[in-house]
C-alpha cells in the first residue's frame, strides 16, 4: 500500500494538468529505508510527448545524486497519462528500473476529474495496490 500526503498527490495531479497535453514525469523521494515520500520532485519530459515519458539523462543523474547525498530513495515515481487509463503501457513497464518504488500514474483525460492509481512494477509483473492519503 502506499501512504502519500494529500498535498504531494496535488502537486503530482497540478504538474500532470499543466504539462498536458504532454505526460508529466517526476519522482518522490524519501528516507532510505522508510517506503514515506516526503520530497516532491518534478522532473523534465525529455521527449515532451504526449504518448511517452523520458527523464532527460543530465537531470535524473543530477536527482539520484542528490537523493544518495541526502540519504534518500526513489519512493514514488510517477508519469501522467493524458489519453489513456493510469495503467503502465508495455514500455512504462519496460523501464520500469526501481523494484522498490511505487510506480505512480495520474491519467488527466478527462479534463475535469485525475485518476491516480499505484503500482509495483518488479521484473515485467505490474501489481496494482491500494494508495492511502493522508492530510500529513
Amino acid at each position: 500500500m502506499l501512504v502519500i500526503r494529500r498535498d504531494l498527490v496535488d502537486a503530482m495531479v497540478a504538474h500532470a494538468r499543466r504539462d498536458h497535453p504532454d505526460e508529466a514525469c517526476g519522482v518522490i523521494a524519501g528516507p532510505f529505508g522508510s517506503d514515506r515520500p516526503e520530497r516532491f520532485i518534478e522532473m523534465e519530459n525529455a521527449e515532451r510527448s504526449p504518448t511517452f515519458y523520458r527523464f532527460d539523462a543530465a537531470e535524473q543523474l543530477k536527482v539520484w545524486r542528490e537523493m544518495d547525498a541526502n540519504d534518500e530513495v526513489p519512493v514514488v515515481i510517477y508519469h501522467s497519462h493524458t489519453a489513456t487509463e493510469a495503467y503502465p503501457s508495455r514500455t512504462d513497464i519496460s523501464f520500469a528500473g526501481e523494484p522498490e518504488a511505487h510506480y505512480v500514474l495520474v491519467s488527466t483525460r478527462d479534463p475535469i476529474e485525475h485518476e491516480l492509481r499505484s503500482y509495483r512494477i518488479v521484473d515485467g509483473v505490474v501489481t496494482e495496490e491500494p494508495v492511502k492519503i493522508v492530510e500529513s
